[in-house]
């Protein structure tokens, strides 16, 4: 086995230069060696259940013009919707009653979704669910905002920090966003005590080997409760419409890589690889990953929130969709299970 791969397996830590090796001398069969090695780690911990969220995109409406993201505020071509809360609170419901019992609202950075509108969204949610987790992905705001959030019941936050690298970001984002503010909103996040979830794409625009290893190093020593990381897919209407896709493969192996990292991470196989790779989510699983988000949102707006092209399950109803990853999930040996799906010690 590459003494790289026994050393991560054992110490659960490697240098800088040392994951980017372990990146570029990646082979199937190194691969399979660190899924297999994730696997038994994660089972140690969570055996074969696989946790469900129930995503509800609550807005593609966004002040930002991140220059990979389909809802950037740029796109003249998107065709936008906002969510009432009465609508939201019926998703929540809906997904209650079908199992669920994390509920994320994500969207873009949306102005209307003040401190005061999402403190009685969440108020509501937990009054109507108790035994509910509220997850956040919201974007950046302030300490003082997510305090309060915090503070009116939310449990998680996620943020994907996009990439480690400062000039990286600079050239992902505009101007006016600051890689020292993402930072800022991560560390605020933890300090306040929410379960913390952050990540990256993988193969985006102008992303190397050296900027992963970077990422994998941020993680290991930030300690988040989640890591989010999926395929860069372009999105036809921004500037990197052009650009070449990640791979699946090498996104299963950093979730491998992830989870011998720490073995108590809740590592999602997203809906980005299951668009890439029709198997996408079961390899995800297979590589170590416990978490799958199904859609929540009504039918008639998933298409638009649109951060990237082809995205799959678009058209299905949520009850659908669930039933379709149990199914999915039965045949590759795992189980969905009804669980909040909090983060487990070792």
């Amino acid at each position: 086995m590459n003494t790289l791969a026994e050393r991560l397996i054992r110490t659960h830590s490697l240098t800088v230069p040392e994951y980017r090796a372990l990146i570029e001398k990646r082979t199937d069969a190194l691969a399979q060696t660190l899924a297999d090695a994730a696997v038994k780690a994660r089972k140690a911990i969570y055996g074969t259940t696989v946790f469900t969220r129930g995503l509800i995109e609550i807005s593609n409406i966004c002040k930002n013009d991140c220059l990979y993201c389909g809802i950037r505020r740029g796109n003249t071509h998107c065709d936008r919707y906002r969510l009432a809360p009465e609508e939201i609170l019926a998703c929540a419901a809906a997904g209650y009653e079908l199992g669920f019992r994390t509920v994320v609202l994500q969207g873009g950075e949306d102005p209307f979704f003040t401190d005061g509108v999402l403190c009685d969204l969440i108020g509501q949610i937990k009054a109507m669910h108790p035994d509910v987790a509220v997850t956040l992905s919201l974007g950046e705001r302030s300490r003082q905002s997510y305090q309060a959030l915090f503070d009116a019941g939310a449990d998680r936050y996620l943020l994907r920090h996009e990439t480690a690298n400062r000039a990286h970001y600079e050239a992902l984002h505009p101007k006016e966003m600051s890689y020292d503010n993402r930072m800022r909103c991560l560390r605020d996040l933890k300090a306040i005590g929410y379960q913390v979830g952050c990540g990256f794409m993988v193969g985006s625009p102008g992303q190397t080997a050296q900027h992963l290893a970077e990422d994998l190093k941020f993680i290991e020593t930030f300690r988040p409760a989640m890591v989010g990381i999926g395929p860069f897919i372009p999105q036809k209407d921004t500037p990197f419409a052009n650009e070449p896709a990640g791979t699946a493969a090498l996104t299963c192996y950093l979730l491998s890589i992830l989870r011998l990292i720490d073995p108590t991470l809740l590592l999602p196989a997203t809906t980005a690889l299951g668009t890439v790779d029709p198997m996408g989510r079961e390899k995800g699983i297979l590589a170590g990953a416990n978490v799958v988000m199904p859609n929540l949102s009504p039918v008639d707006v998933r298409k638009k929130y649109a951060l990237y092209d082809n995205k799959i399950c678009t058209g299905e109803e949520s009850a659908q969709c669930r039933g379709c990853l149990q199914r999915r999930m039965e045949a590759i040996g795992y189980t969905l299970v009804i669980d909040r799906g909090d983060r487990k010690d070792k």
